[in-house]
């Protein structure tokens, strides 16, 4: 198909998958969320748990990337990552941020925003060494977010660490960690005909859960 401005225009789909209504979610917005996860797990989409992660920095200018959900429960959604990276940065400096999960195949779409902190140390040191041996060693090499002249010095630091970490426990860098975004409001969209899509709410406010209907 030629890509032109009218075929970019039209390309749309129209939602019939399901509905959502007041009085079948969950009245704890994680148990809900934990029902839908489990339908993606159930549909067997590819890395369900793939979710944007979007931060500000201290002026206010947003930012926005990938990142994989390693955890959730009451206390909030966890992640892992380069705590010098230009996002770790940003959280530190403005600990807000906002997580979407979009699972096109169920037409479902869930948006988190919420408060920041560093997991301790003892959960992000159990996790790193879960990672393949692989995994635990770019995050060593990695100078995350800055600049570098070519692959190569990568790749370069990559086999020498291979081979002095060979019989050896990989050490979790000081710089890498957890974080845990603790939810103040959580969105679940499902998708319907003509874009008059469901959209439930939870706020908590006074430290319960509270639900509204939002107009697609």
């Amino acid at each position: 198909m030629e890509l032109t401005k009218e075929t970019l225009q039209n390309l749309r789909q129209d939602y019939r998958a399901a509905e959502l209504n007041e009085n079948d979610v969950n009245k704890n917005p994680i148990q809900q969320f934990e029902r839908w996860f489990a339908d993606a797990m159930k549909a067997q989409l590819y890395e369900p748990n793939v979710m944007t992660l979007a931060t500000a920095d201290k002026s206010g200018k947003p930012n926005a990337r990938i990142v994989l959900l390693k955890g959730f429960d009451e206390n909030g959604f966890s992640f892992y990552t380069n705590y010098l990276s230009q996002k770790g940065k940003e959280m530190k400096k403005n600990p807000q941020a906002c997580l979407v999960f979009f699972w096109a195949e169920l037409e479902r779409q869930v948006r988190i925003e919420g408060k920041v902190e560093k997991l301790d140390k003892e959960a992000s040191e159990k996790y790193f060494h879960s990672r393949p041996k692989g995994s635990q060693i770019g995050a060593i090499v990695s100078p995350q977010s800055q600049v570098i002249t070519n692959r190569a010095l990568l790749e370069t630091k990559v086999e020498e660490l291979n081979e002095f970490y060979q019989d050896k426990t990989i050490p979790k860098p000081a710089h890498w960690g957890g974080y845990i975004v603790k939810p103040i409001s959580i969105e679940f969209w499902q998708g319907r005909t003509s874009r008059l899509h469901d959209r439930i709410k939870y706020d908590l406010i006074n430290g319960k859960w509270q639900t509204t209907r939002l107009a697609p």
